[in-house]
C-alpha cells in the first residue's frame, strides 16, 4: 500500500486519473480547443485567398480536432479521455503544417498539458495523503 512518502503510480496514458489532474487537463483541451476552431477558421482565410489548398477540408478538419479536445475534455473523468488527449496534442503538432503557426501554439499547450499532468498527479497524492 503506498504511502505519504511513495504515491501510488498512475499512468502517464490511461486513466483513471486524480480528480484534481482531470480538472487540469479538462481546463487545458477547453483552452485548446477554441484555438483549434479560431486557427481553422484562420487555414480557411487563407487557403480562399491564397488559392492554395481546399478551404472547406481546412476548415472541418480544424472543426473536427476542436470537437476531439472538448470530448477528450469531457472523457477526462472517465479511462479514455487522458488517451484522446495525447492524441489530440499530436494532431495539434500536425496541424502546424497546414497553418506553420500553430507550432507554437501547440508546442505550448503540450507544455501545458505535461505539466498540469506532473502537477496534477503529486497534489491528488498530497491531497489523499493529507485526507488520510
Amino acid at each position: 500500500m503506498p504511502t505519504a512518502a511513495t504515491p501510488a503510480r498512475v499512468s502517464w496514458v490511461r486513466g483513471p486519473l486524480g480528480k484534481f489532474t482531470w480538472r487540469m487537463l479538462a481546463t487545458v483541451l477547453g483552452g485548446q480547443g477554441i484555438c483549434i476552431l479560431l486557427a481553422a477558421t484562420l487555414a480557411r482565410s487563407v487557403a480562399v485567398t491564397t488559392g492554395e489548398g481546399h478551404s472547406g477540408i481546412r476548415l472541418w478538419g480544424g472543426i473536427v480536432l476542436g470537437l476531439l479536445c472538448f470530448a477528450a475534455a469531457g472523457g477526462m473523468r472517465r479511462g479514455w479521455g487522458l488517451p484522446l488527449g495525447w492524441l489530440v496534442q499530436a494532431l495539434s503538432l500536425l496541424s502546424a503544417l497546414v497553418v506553420p503557426l500553430m507550432l507554437w501554439v501547440a508546442l505550448m499547450f503540450l507544455a501545458l498539458w505535461v505539466f498540469c499532468l506532473h502537477k496534477g498527479i503529486q497534489i491528488d497524492a498530497s491531497m489523499a495523503a493529507r485526507a488520510r
